[in-house]
């Protein structure tokens, strides 16, 4: 049994063996109202087991509020208590008129759309929801989009804590490991929930990021959209149609084109996978941290906890995930510029929401922070002359057939050669046709397996089966070279 060392009375530096072990796991501080002195520890003495499990409970009712007692490398239900939490107090009410302008919004914005693209609108009318409400409509987003790199982090943050145990009580810690892994999920899930709520009071609707975060229902927020709209110097009621057209055009794009959230989402995660922690940075603000104010785990974050290497897999990820990205963006901003030739500010709301995408707000700036990943269309313009040649080359059903198939799907190449992408498409396409020719001819039997090879096929020079051949026996035959002329 490991035995705590005796103070020294000659040295007022110190302090209770006990309270130091204490002080060193916390930060060189002792948490509010933990008194260990009060579990009948004395200096010299030897740790009994059942005084140590006294002081575990103690120390997992200090850590309650944060470890929920749920699994996993998230505390989910701390996450959405820290995000309805950061929009508390500035959530308006949703307000009769406020539901009617969106209502009327929706409508018009449909009927525009409809003249701008081929797909067909969403069966579901667009919901408005307040900050708090948006919260609990994508949370279950959020998880997918966040539990691979929500493992390393609990992982990295559990070995930073146990590392902070004092050497002479890592033998006594074995059954607290869950503990740790609670705590880590919690200090995780406190961050995140607190960049989702941030997140909560900027966005307009369920796409501003480019993925249906609500799912399959359109969602646009009034209070946000009023909030964006001051300074602009323009109408409330285009502001909110503008707006409109590009959440609904989002919507028409992922109904009609039902592997894309997949795509989109599965390059997240594999980027996501392969993301290491800069266990450094967390073992130094373990050093800091005070369990009291699990706040103070706040500037970690916004630091970054991720280290910049980049896997060869990650580099791949990335740029499937940003042109996917960029390619939704164009195609949305190109349909919505079309919808919306009639709205005095469009051109005006067409650049501001093309400078909103490509820099972020200090909230998205603060999800990056956490989740490693910046999901912004670094080429949005690039993209939307894309699908604007392609509109002028092929018309509306030809420009949005050519999200038809996933393997099909424009490439960075296209974004840089708009011109070029029919013939590039019509090279691949005739590949495929003699590919597909060749295997009908395979299946069907029109290769003859019995055709002689090359080695076995006649040559000029060479005798044929039914030429006539000399007989050396018969000196009479005509074939024989000893009668001929020249003999």
């Amino acid at each position: 049994m490991a035995e705590i060392p005796p103070t020294n009375p000659n040295d007022p530096d110190d302090n209770d063996p006990m309270q130091e072990m204490f002080k060193r796991m916390f930060g060189g501080q002792m948490p509010p109202g933990f008194d260990p002195a009060s579990l009948g520890l004395t200096p010299g003495q030897g740790a009994d087991p059942a005084q140590m499990q006294a002081i575990f409970r103690q120390l997992q009712g200090l850590f309650g509020a944060m470890a929920s007692g749920e699994s996993g490398p998230v505390n989910w239900t701390l996450a959405k208590q820290s995000a309805r939490e950061a929009t508390a107090g500035a959530d308006p009410s949703l307000t009769a008129n406020s539901k009617g302008a969106v209502e009327n919004a929706a409508k018009l914005a449909d009927l525009w759309l409809s003249q701008a693209t081929s797909f067909d609108p969403t069966p579901q009318d667009p919901q408005a929801l307040t900050r708090s409400e948006w919260v609990d409509k994508t949370m279950d987003s959020w998880k997918r989009l966040t539990e691979p790199v929500a493992i390393s982090v609990s992982q990295a943050m559990t070995a930073a804590l146990q590392e902070q145990i004092p050497e002479e009580m890592r033998g006594l810690m074995g059954g607290t490991s869950g503990m740790m892994q609670s705590l880590g999920g919690a200090l995780f899930g406190s961050q995140l929930g607190a960049a989702v709520g941030a997140l909560a009071k900027e966005v307009l609707g369920s796409t501003d990021i480019g993925l249906p975060l609500s799912g399959d229902r359109p969602a646009l927020i009034p209070a946000n959209i009023a909030d964006f709209g001051e300074g602009l110097d323009l109408p409330d009621n285009e502001i909110l149609l503008f707006v409109a057209l590009r959440e609904l055009a989002h919507m028409r794009l992922y109904r009609a084109v039902p592997w894309l959230k997949d795509h989109v989402i599965g390059a997240i995660e594999d980027y996501a996978r392969g993301i290491t922690i800069d266990t450094s940075h967390i073992d130094e603000a373990m050093r800091d941290f005070d369990p009291a104010r699990p706040e103070s785990m706040q500037d970690v974050f916004n630091e970054g906890l991720f280290t910049p290497h980049r896997s060869p897999a990650q580099t791949a990820a990335l740029a499937k995930l940003e042109n996917a990205l960029a390619l939704i963006e164009g195609w949305v901003d190109e349909v919505v510029a079309d919808a919306a030739v009639n709205l005095p500010s469009a051109a005006a709301l067409r650049e501001t929401m093309r400078r909103r995408r490509a820099s972020g707000g200090p909230a998205e700036q603060a999800f990056a922070s956490i989740v490693g990943l910046e999901l912004r269309p670094r080429r949005l313009r690039e993209a939307s002359q894309f699908w604007a040649h392609l509109k002028e080359e092929r018309g509306l059903e030809g420009r949005d057939a050519a999200w038809e198939a996933e393997d099909l799907m424009p490439t960075g190449e296209d974004l840089d050669d708009p011109v070029g992408y029919s013939s590039r498409r019509a090279l691949v396409n005739a590949s495929d046709e003699d590919l597909d020719a060749a295997l009908d001819r395979l299946l069907s039997g029109g290769y003859d397996e019995s055709a002689p090879t090359d080695e076995e096929a006649p040559t000029e020079d060479a005798p044929k089966d039914d030429a006539p051949k000399a007989d050396p026996e018969n000196p009479e035959d005509p074939e024989n070279p000893q009668d001929s002329p020249k003999g």
